[in-house]
């Protein structure tokens, strides 16, 4: 068997002891008799499947009791339309309530787009000026808005917010789909979270959504049932069947990062290898990172030289040892390193020693 260090945004790689689990378990997960992919989510065998992953999760999370957890389809991006629905939705023929949003990047500014439907969304800060190379740390909200969103991790240009924006009593939404689990977050600074499994958590197919209560049931009376959280938090995730092989597959992820010490393990996991990795680009004569120190991400690294045929044959010349979908963002180009969870320490060393071995055949001093 050969496998290869995966460097893909999403879907990612999973940890190898998750899959060579999931492979032993895939038609008789449980003593069962039966695979978790053929079980009726309403059957007595996947309750406990489902039950688990949320027991872990708010364990490795520390998601306070007065939060509803949500396992739904959809993706990250059917919740740049759940969001404003359910915390900002108002009946027909009312005029729209206000919601701030922060723009630092392609995914930041895709919420904001959705938003247009149901709210009157106002970018309150933005780096697009910067070429998203950086965060925002200034800006104001009003008390009237309904809400504030920020993409929390910006997969695409490798940002980060270091920092957790203080809104007041307007509800703070964040997409964390990018950065899920790779540090601790306090949760309470937030009324809404949200994020794509295919990163950090297992394969695509299921979002997982953490709600204030508060904010629950605030849906107008329009709004189609599969798009109302509190019909979701009623049926504990199962008004309509779920992702039930995805929800497995989390929880498998949740052992094992339990397994792993958790979250501050993880973390720490996490910002060696991203140390590693930006050390190299900050000794290079070849690539560089086009995003300020202060505000780089621990999930994606974009790295650059700004010869397209020079960074297309690095990706070809890469995959011959291994080292794949190491190809930035469409829009942007480029090149990038995802680095979640599930990748090794061994993973990044050996894009270092490829890329500097690379850099001695391709420069010339």
């Amino acid at each position: 068997m050969r496998r290869v260090y995966n460097f893909s945004p999403g879907p990612s790689m999973l940890p190898l002891s998750v899959l060579e689990q999931a492979a032993e378990e895939m038609i008789d997960v449980h003593g069962t008799g039966q695979s978790a992919m053929e079980m009726s989510h309403r059957s007595k065998y996947f309750k406990p499947i489902i039950e688990k992953a949320e027991k872990l999760l708010r364990e490795l999370m520390c998601i306070p009791d007065n939060y509803k957890v949500l396992f739904l389809q959809g993706g990250a991006s059917l919740q740049f339309s759940m969001v404003p629905l359910n915390l900002a939705g108002v009946e027909q023929g009312e005029e729209k309530k206000q919601a701030s949003f922060i723009d630092t990047g392609i995914w930041a500014g895709k919420a904001f787009d959705e938003a247009k439907k149901f709210v009157n969304p106002i970018i309150r800060a933005s780096s697009k000026d910067k070429k998203y190379t950086c965060i925002p740390c200034k800006f104001s909200i009003e008390p009237q808005d309904a809400f504030c969103h920020i993409t929390l991790n910006n997969t695409i240009v490798g940002t980060k917010w270091h920092y957790i924006p203080d809104t007041g009593r307007v509800p703070l939404v964040a997409d964390i789909s990018s950065c899920i689990l790779s540090e601790p977050l306090d949760i309470s600074k937030f009324g809404v979270l949200y994020a794509g499994a295919q990163k950090n958590l297992g394969p695509a197919g299921t979002t997982v959504v953490i709600v204030r209560e508060d904010l629950i049931g605030k849906a107008p009376s329009w709004t189609p049932a599969l798009l109302r959280y509190d019909i979701h938090a009623q049926e504990a995730s199962l008004y309509n069947t779920p992702p039930c092989y995805g929800i497995y597959m989390i929880s498998l992820v949740l052992e094992w990062l339990k397994r792993s010490g958790g979250v501050e393990a993880i973390m720490k996991i996490n910002q060696e290898k991203a140390s590693l990795f930006y050390e190299y680009l900050e000794r290079s004569l070849l690539f560089h990172s086009p995003v300020v120190p202060e505000a780089r991400s621990l999930m994606n690294i974009p790295f650059i030289n700004g010869d397209k045929e020079l960074e297309e044959r690095f990706i070809r010349e890469a995959e011959t040892v291994g080292l794949v979908n190491l190809a930035g963002h469409r829009l942007v180009g480029g090149l990038r390193a995802s680095i979640y969870n599930a990748m090794p320490i061994e993973g990044v060393q050996k894009l270092i020693t490829f890329a500097e071995d690379f850099e001695k055949r391709n420069t010339h001093v």
